[in-house]
């Protein structure tokens, strides 16, 4: 199950399209769906989450809290609305581009990619890139 929860002003239009969109995309990476959380949210919000759990004094785009247990996927996945907008025009995409980026990046790490290396994060940038051309 997926759910969609709104924390700020904004609202997605296509629930339902990113949802089956992220339920194919975790069983072709071989993994099955228990429970997803999205919070869309302010950037205030996520800081104060990259805070108390991190310890990381900076804004960020997508904080995820992963509990999956072996192949069956479990989290919570925060999303700050304004930093995907701001990273949107500094990477001169869309808004929808940026925002479908961010949520398939945070599924992508429960189904095991990593992006802390160059390398790591080259194939985390094609996952992404290979999953948002099934949904657009």
């Amino acid at each position: 199950m997926i759910n969609f929860n709104y924390e700020t002003e904004f609202k997605l239009t296509s629930e339902e399209q990113i949802s089956n969109w992220i339920v194919e995309t975790i069983k072709s990476e071989g993994y099955k769906l228990e429970e997803i959380n999205y919070v869309f949210c302010d950037d205030n919000y996520l800081h104060k989450l990259n805070l108390e759990f991190l310890k990381h004094d900076s804004l960020t785009d997508i904080i995820s809290f992963d509990y999956s247990i072996g192949k069956i996927i479990q989290g919570d996945i925060f999303i700050s609305i304004e930093r995907v907008k701001d990273n949107a025009n500094d990477f001169e995409v869309s808004f929808v581009n940026e925002l479908n980026r961010v949520i398939i990046h945070g599924v992508l790490h429960y189904c095991g990619y990593k992006d802390k290396t160059d390398e790591d994060a080259n194939v985390m940038r094609s996952k992404e890139n290979h999953y948002l051309d099934k949904l657009y």
